[in-house]
């Protein structure tokens, strides 16, 4: 009987994707939280977009679903697409908008890409007609 024993490469990038999701799962849960909650600085932006305060709750929803998809294992990629989402309206947002720097809603977009092609797999196994083997999403 033999018994697979990870590389020192595949266990260390497998550490550092847990740290790159649980910092991009604290960042979404703290933004996330401070939406719903209604600090005074966010409720002026959202004002400023001009979509009404629904939007807001939507936002904050959906970065707290998202933050939580990302620390489930299986689930992590569903829960960088959800956040990549919001971040690519983030970035708009601040672009034609808002104003201001987009580069935080970039670097963090940047981080949930990153999870995204880590966990590809993860998605193409629930794809209609798709193998789940990475090689095919090359």
């Amino acid at each position: 009987m033999s018994v697979a024993i990870p590389s020192k490469s595949s266990r260390l990038s497998s550490v550092a994707l847990w740290i790159i999701r649980g910092l991009l799962a604290a960042v979404f849960i703290a933004a996330g939280g401070a939406k719903l909650y209604g600090v005074p600085m966010l409720v002026e932006e959202f004002q400023h977009i001009g979509l009404g305060q629904w939007f807001r709750y939507v936002t904050g929803t959906l970065e707290l679903l998202g933050a939580c998809l990302l620390l489930i294992p299986s689930l992590g990629a569903f829960g960088a697409l959800v956040l990549s989402c919001v971040m690519i309206g983030a970035t708009i947002a601040h672009l034609f908008v808002i104003g201001g720097s987009p580069v935080p809603a970039v670097v963090l977009l940047a981080l949930n890409a990153l999870v995204i092609y880590a966990k590809r797999s993860d998605i193409a196994a629930v794809l209609p007609g798709a193998s789940a083997s990475p090689s095919r999403l090359r």
